[in-house]
Formats: structure tokens, C-alpha cells, sequence
């Protein structure tokens, strides 16, 4: 069949839909029938020009797989994690979709060196001796089109194995309970769950969360083993619709914590283990605009609730607070706010803290150590960061479940050096490297250069790239470069390792990814510049109230009261986001004759006392407010700001 010598082109039939009064328009609407003939006839006469167009790429295609596939070893094993009596790990296995945690005893307690099992064991020998299966995932795949594990949980004891599947595909998996001791399944069966299970400190209950039809977690609940789920009790409900809820238990086993918390908002409630008839109790009442977590601490003796939060700046602080309610004017600062440096997470130790922080455009981690010589005022002995060689990486700390544990579990990549598993000895200050990833082939990370460049965007800020080529690319001169950017919701897209990369940078091109704003390399500012109206260097924002927020209506007191926040959200607004560029105004109507009025307009009884206070004696009509909009998103406003502005036929003046 010969190519054509076009592209095939959808055809254009618009189906127009109305929602919420405003008609939407679709030109290819009916792409959208998955089963029709029309619709698979023109994908496939797509692929067919696609493929007829990259026909001679077939063997570079091809070569570039085979490179893919001999440089990745199908078999895997973790680094073993020490979890109180046990080394945890996991194995996977060629020719198998999943893979099986395994278990093996703790020799020494005082030993904190991992075990390392054998690379390439076969499936039904063990890696380690004295090995111990805890979840064999092909076995429980077997039989099901799909599988997932939503989570796995030992019991502090050591004992029990709650675990979590979905064999469907809907993401509401139902959570099993293993006797590890005979390997038999107890009768608990808990379905409906988001994720996994959390146990309590005595290994007798289960904590779960259930999301509600729009697929918000919503409820947090209490399993008692050996009961059946309809008995569970209900911990918390989330009934703010903004707010999703999760529930955890800290490293020290002190409490249980259930966490409730919005886009922009947190709240946090506590049980307390060692006096559980207190029941739960809230940290600090939520608070808009306020996000926080917290960890349990045990500074200079004493114990306290790490809080970071962000209640004294964007990039949040480390402040100090008792185990018991307390207000944010009580918490006591540990690491200040500091606008060049982003906190973002911490975890407490016996011995110190583990805070996860950037700066530069870089993931760090700080150490705070708490020795003998610390006072409950000034816990904090020593403070650094973990320092590394290269000028490009990713570093965060996991697997560290030990509250005790003298060293911490961290992970480590550069876009050069394959994912890397390191202890860092807390006393010695020392990195012992456990294991990286392999690269089979004879890779070299030395064969290749990385670096941070940083490019000047059109307003003068610096943005950060990371940039890495084959050593000697671009000598000769420059490289032909993909150029990876991506910058929303603030996340970050942090330098990585990748294997299909190599074929890219071994043919001479380099790969950068440029750390645009709207992530949050550089702090909650890259997020926050990154929003539509900073990023193109101004705008107006319209906030729409009522001249009720001005005056009350008559029996409309909780209408009044918001109306009256928006005017002054406005005025705020105004104050903060003009140094930015960024207008904010607020449109007052009076009595509109709209849908959501019609209780007003068409009453009588309420309309005629109304009008009496109309000196145009009358209510507007919708069209009636469009001026004013257009005034105020127009240039003819361009020196009007923090304006609320009557439309209310002199009903206020």
C-alpha cells in the first residue's frame, strides 16, 4: 500500500453542550465513542502514517531497545531495613511480574551493618540464611487479571502481618492479617480501605481510612482483630469537603496521629499510647492559610512535638511544642524561617533530628544532633549537612523505622551515578555505600560530566539547570541538548539516573532539565511565581461581593458576613500582590434581578420595601454590572486597586 501523502486529519463536527448557563463547544466530541468503527478506523490510520513516516528509524529503534535490555538486570534485591527484631527486604525475580518480601533474624543488637544477601539466588533458594517469606506477591496474583499491594505492616511484636490488595483495579483494596508464626490467614477481613493498615502500639487494633463517593478520604477507623468490620469505630470524619484525612503512628510508638489537611491547611490529632484514656485530642485548631506536621521528640529528656510549620514564613520553620494542645503563639522556634532555604520535612531520632530541606535548587539533609550535653531549652548539640562530592544529585532520607538507630537510610542519585542506598553513621559522620543500582555492560559513571548552569529568564530571575553530557561532548563545541522543563503544583523535578538515557548521551547529545517556576526547587516563591499572573508580570483580580457585606440585608446574616470577609480579602490582596503587578478589586451589586435572587424579586412582600430603598427604585437587570467589570479589568483602571465599588442604583448613598 503506498504512504500517503498527508497526515490523516479528524473531521471537525461540533457538539455544543450548555453547563451552568455558558454553551461549550466541541469540534471532535465524537473521538470520544471508544467503540465506534469511525473511531478506530481513523487511530489506526494514524499509527499506519506513523509508522510509514519512522520506517527507517525501525533499526535505530531497535538497537536502542537491545541497548536498553542488556544494560538491566531483571533481577533485584533491597537493601536489607532493621525493623526491632528483623532484617526486612524484598526480592524480585526473572520472568515474574512481582516479587516477595522476605525477613531474616537480627544477629547482633548492637550490630547495624545490613546482611547482604546474594545477588542471584535462584526463586526457591533463600538470598539469606534463615530467610523467612513474609508475602509471596505472584502467588497472590495468581488467578487475578489485575494485582496491586496497597501496603504492608508488621505488628510491633513481630508476630502479625497485616497486608492490603486490590485485585480489581478500583484502588480500594481490602486488608488480610497473616499469623506469621503458622502462616495461617486470621478470619479479619477489611475491605473498602485506601492504601494499607497502621497497627497501634499493642498490636491489637488496626487503623484504616474509607474515602466517600467523590473519592476523598474522609473517615479514619478502628479494627479490633477478631471482630468483624462492621463493629470497627469510627476515629474521625472529615467533613469539610476541602480536607482529605490519613492516619500514622510516630517513630517513638508514643502516638497515634490522624491528619487532616487541605491544599493551603492542616490539623492534627494525637493519642497518646501511654495514656490512651485521655482519647484523641487536637494539636492546634485548624487555622486557613497555617499548614504543619509534627513528630515526637525526646529533647534533653523531655518530651516534645516537633511542628513545622509555616505560620511565620512561606519556607516554613522548625518550632518546638508540649505533647499537649497548644497554640502557635506557644511554639518555640528551633530553625528559623530563612527564605533561601525550603524545610520540608523532619524526622526525630533518640539521638537526633533528620531535617530534609533545599536550597539552591538542591535537595539537602541536615543533621541536628542531640547529645548529652543539650538543655530542654537548647536541645540541639550540632548542625550540619551531609556533604557529597558531586554538584548535581538528589539525596532524602528513608526506611529508617528505628526510633533508636544510630545511623540514617538514605537514597542517592545524580543524572550520572545510578540510584544508590547509603547508611550515614550519625557518630562517626561517615557514608558507607550499601548498594547501586546495577548497569550491566561495564558502565562508568566517570565516562560522563554533569553540572548546575544557571539561565537568566526575561524579569532577570536565575533559573537552575541540570546538564549532563558524555565527557568530552562538547569539546568540539556545542551538543545537541533535550531540554526537559516542567514546573506545577510544586513539585519538584529533581536530577535522576536513567538507563534509556544512556543511548541518548553515548551518540553525543546531552539531556538538562531546567527547574522552571511552578515547582519547588527553589522554594515556596519558585511555586508561588510560577501561578499564571506573576509568571506574565501582572493582572487584575475581580472578587465579586454585595453591598450587604457594606450594610446586612434583613434576615441574611450569614450572607453578609462572607460578603463582608471577600471586601476585605480584597483590600488585602490588593496590599500583598502589587508589588507584583497584580490589581484586586471587588464589585458590589445591589438588588439583580438573577436565578439566585428570584426568592427576593418575585416576593412582594420583600421586593416593595426593597425598592424603597432603591433611589433608582428598581432592580438591575445582570447586564447592568458589565460596565463596571469592564472598567475594572480594563487599563482604564490601571491606577485602581483595592477598590469596592458600588452597583446598587443608590441604595448606599
Amino acid at each position: 500500500m503506498p504512504t500517503p501523502s498527508q497526515p490523516p486529519v479528524a473531521a471537525r463536527r461540533p457538539t455544543s453542550r450548555e453547563i451552568h448557563g455558558r454553551t461549550r463547544t466541541d469540534d471532535y466530541e465524537w473521538l470520544r465513542e471508544k467503540e465506534s468503527p469511525e473511531v478506530t478506523g481513523h487511530l489506526e490510520a494514524e499509527n499506519a502514517w506513523t509508522q510509514a513516516r519512522t520506517a527507517h528509524l525501525a533499526d535505530l529503534r531497535a538497537r536502542i531497545f537491545e541497548e536498553i535490555r542488556t544494560r538491566t538486570r531483571e533481577t533485584d534485591l533491597s537493601v536489607p531495613t532493621r525493623n526491632r527484631g528483623h532484617w526486612y527486604y524484598g526480592r524480585s525475580f526473572a520472568g515474574k511480574e512481582y516479587g516477595a518480601t522476605c525477613r531474616v533474624p537480627v544477629a547482633d543488637p548492637d550490630d547495624w551493618t545490613p546482611p547482604r544477601p546474594a545477588e542471584d539466588c535462584a526463586p526457591d533458594q533463600p538470598a539469606l540464611p534463615g530467610e523467612e517469606v513474609l508475602l509471596d506477591l505472584d502467588a497472590l496474583a495468581e488467578g487475578h487479571d489485575f494485582f496491586s499491594l496497597g501496603g504492608a505492616a508488621v505488628s510491633p511484636d513481630g508476630t502479625l502481618l497485616a497486608y492490603a490488595t486490590d485485585v480489581v483495579g478500583d484502588e480500594r483494596y481490602t486488608v488480610r492479617v497473616k499469623d506469621l508464626r503458622t502462616g495461617e490467614l486470621l478470619p479479619d477481613v477489611v475491605s473498602g480501605v485506601i492504601g494499607g493498615a497502621t497497627w497501634d502500639r499493642a498490636g491489637a487494633h488496626l487503623y484504616y481510612v474509607t474515602v466517600d463517593e467523590s473519592w476523598r478520604a474522609d473517615k479514619v477507623w478502628r479494627h479490633a482483630l477478631g471482630t468483624d468490620q462492621d463493629a470497627d469505630e469510627l476515629v474521625h470524619h472529615e467533613t469539610d469537603g476541602r480536607f482529605f484525612t490519613s492516619v500514622g503512628r510516630t517513630r517513638s510508638d508514643r502516638f497515634m496521629v490522624v491528619a487532616s489537611g487541605s491544599k493551603t491547611t492542616t490539623e492534627y490529632r494525637l493519642l497518646d499510647a501511654d495514656d490512651p484514656e485521655r482519647g484523641w485530642w487536637v494539636f492546634a485548631e485548624r487555622e486557613e492559610g497555617v499548614e504543619y506536621s509534627l513528630d515526637h521528640a525526646v529533647l534533653a529528656g523531655q518530651d516534645a512535638l516537633l511542628v513545622l510549620h509555616n505560620a511565620t514564613g512561606p519556607d516554613f520553620e522548625l518550632a518546638v511544642a508540649p505533647c499537649a494542645p497548644t497554640p502557635r503563639r506557644q511554639w518555640r522556634p528551633l530553625i528559623g524561617h530563612d527564605s533561601a532555604v525550603r524545610l520540608e520535612d523532619v524526622d526525630a531520632f533518640a539521638g537526633h533530628l533528620v531535617v530534609h530541606q533545599r536550597s539552591e535548587g538542591l535537595t539537602q539533609l541536615r543533621i541536628l544532633e542531640l547529645g548529652d550535653a543539650g538543655t530542654p531549652e537548647a536541645p540541639v548539640t550540632d548542625d550540619y549537612l551531609v556533604s557529597f562530592d558531586e554538584e548535581v544529585y538528589t539525596v532524602g532520607a528513608s526506611g529508617n523505622p528505628g526510633f533508636h538507630q544510630p545511623t540514617v537510610r538514605l537514597g542517592y542519585t545524580t543524572m550520572a551515578i545510578p540510584a544508590s542506598v547509603y547508611d550515614y553513621d550519625v557518630r562517626s559522620r561517615s557514608l558507607t555505600l550499601l548498594r547501586r543500582a546495577p548497569v550491566l555492560g561495564g558502565y562508568d559513571p566517570a565516562d560522563y560530566e554533569e553540572h548546575r548552569l544557571w539561565a537568566t529568564a526575561e524579569d532577570g530571575e536565575r533559573i537552575p539547570i541540570s546538564w549532563v553530557a558524555r565527557r568530552g561532548a562538547v569539546a568540539d563545541g556545542p551538543a545537541p541538548t533535550l531540554l526537559y522543563a516542567y514546573g506545577s503544583y510544586e513539585g519538584s523535578m529533581d536530577p535522576y539516573f536513567s538507563i534509556a538515557r544512556l543511548s541518548l548521551l553515548d551518540r553525543g547529545a546531552a539531556f538538562a532539565i531546567a527547574h522552571v517556576r511552578g515547582g519547588g526547587e527553589m522554594g515556596r516563591r519558585w511555586y508561588d511565581d510560577g501561578k499564571l499572573m506573576r509568571k506574565h508580570g501582572g493582572g487584575n483580580i475581580l472578587n465579586v461581593a454585595s453591598v450587604n457585606g457594606v450594610v446586612p440585608g434583613q434576615l441574611q446574616g450569614i450572607y453578609s458576613i462572607t460578603k463582608a470577609a471577600v471586601i476585605n480579602m480584597t483590600k488585602v490582596f490588593a496590599k500583598e500582590t502589587a508589588q507584583f503587578g497584580i490589581r484586586c478589586n471587588a464589585l458590589l451589586p445591589g438588588l439583580t434581578d438573577t436565578k439566585f435572587a428570584s426568592a427576593l424579586t418575585t416576593n412582594d412582600a420583600i421586593l416593595k420595601p426593597a425598592l424603597e430603598r432603591i433611589p433608582l427604585a428598581r432592580a438591575a437587570d445582570p447586564s447592568e454590572m458589565a460596565g463596571t467589570v469592564l472598567y475594572l479589568v480594563s487599563e482604564a483602571s490601571s491606577y485602581t486597586t483595592g477598590a469596592a465599588i458600588n452597583v446598587d442604583g443608590g441604595m448606599l448613598s
